[in-house]
């Protein structure tokens, strides 16, 4: 693959996107550590770039183009951050890149505002809410970070595909709603908090769970009757350690009966009451062959279930996702959901 003439600067969030799913996609250079040291720099170099045309811009007045480039500088970096997975401290570093442009882009407009919410036992959980671009009565969502993994890195991920879109977004770090004994309960405090917004339409506020918050999510559309939309793991994870557990009180390591299997995947899926996209990934809960036997169960009730997978690449420092297909995929399916009048 060459990108040698691939420019340091592309004057389009698309564009720019686009780019990065193609690297992501066609990423076929030897697995070496200096070939993925190599790529953290030069898409770091990118994302500075966009950066300095971002302040270029703020400086001239250029409000709309000052958030653009930041944007795009903000993909750059998340991919920097993602080729940088097996060095902690690069990827430290590409992570407080990202910080420090959301902090620019959200210091515009009030764009973000930093949201401490209330929780039934006095607690509070810092969030970080995006209001929809040019709505009064919008759907919102709540996306919670995967684990080890702050809000604003999740907050910088999703703004580039998060910020044209007529949805609003509360933001929360996994660790915060781990650290309460009932995470349901907590992600209610957030859907609490989002009702009471004057922007938000109380009836159409889902919930996304990044990575290993995906299991979380599914437990809270399962408690919550309030949510509109699931992106989650189907609830395969705690089915997993149940049949686990089932295998280890029997004492014997043989497979349970398909029988029994199947009437307990199908009663898992009469739980949820909501539009489900099943979330496949290395990253998350759900096996590819468990999330396509969900599916399949699925495809017999009356439950909008659906399952999406990301691209990835495979080398000895881990698995690269094409995260910017998979964020353009997730979201649309959000906005088909949560918007009436949009289409996939």
């Amino acid at each position: 693959m060459d990108w040698i003439s691939w420019p340091q600067v592309i004057d389009d969030l698309a564009s720019t996107r686009r780019g990065a799913a193609t690297f992501l996609e066609d990423f076929d250079a030897p697995y070496s550590a200096a070939c993925h040291s190599e790529w953290v720099v030069k898409w770091t170099k990118i994302g500075e770039a966009h950066d300095l045309v971002g302040d270029a811009n703020l400086e001239k007045g250029r409000i709309g183009d000052a958030e653009k480039a930041w944007l795009c500088a903000l993909t750059a970096f998340e991919v920097a951050r993602r080729m940088a997975c097996a060095d902690a401290i690069e990827s430290e570093k590409a992570t407080a890149k990202i910080e420090a442009t959301v902090r620019k882009f959200g210091s515009l407009d009030q764009k973000i505002e930093c949201v401490p919410v209330k929780c039934d036992d006095q607690s509070e959980m810092l969030t970080y809410y995006l209001s929809a671009a040019g709505a009064s009565k919008a759907p919102a969502v709540i996306c919670i970070s995967t684990e080890e993994e702050a809000a604003t890195t999740l907050l910088g991920r999703l703004l580039p595909v998060a910020v044209a879109r007529g949805i609003s977004v509360l933001v929360v770090a996994h660790e915060d709603i781990d650290s309460n004994d009932h995470s349901d309960m907590a992600l209610s405090c957030c859907l609490d908090y989002l009702s009471g917004r004057s922007d938000v339409d109380a009836g159409r506020i889902g919930v996304y769970g990044d990575g290993l918050s995906a299991a979380v999510a599914t437990q809270f559309a399962f408690s919550d009757r309030r949510v509109a939309a699931a992106v989650c793991d189907g609830g395969l994870w705690d089915f997993a350690r149940m049949l686990a557990s089932t295998q280890w009180l029997t004492g014997t390591a043989d497979a349970p009966d398909e029988k029994v299997v199947s009437a307990r995947r199908s009663r898992m899926i009469e739980q949820f009451k909501c539009p489900v996209l099943v979330v496949a990934s290395s990253r998350g809960t759900a096996s590819l062959s468990e999330a396509s036997k969900l599916l399949s169960h699925a495809s017999a009730a009356p439950i909008d279930l659906q399952l999406v997978m990301p691209q990835t690449i495979t080398s000895r420092f881990g698995e690269i996702e094409d995260f910017v297909t998979f964020d353009e995929r997730i979201f649309g399916w959000l906005e088909h959901k949560l918007l009436p009048n949009s289409a996939l």
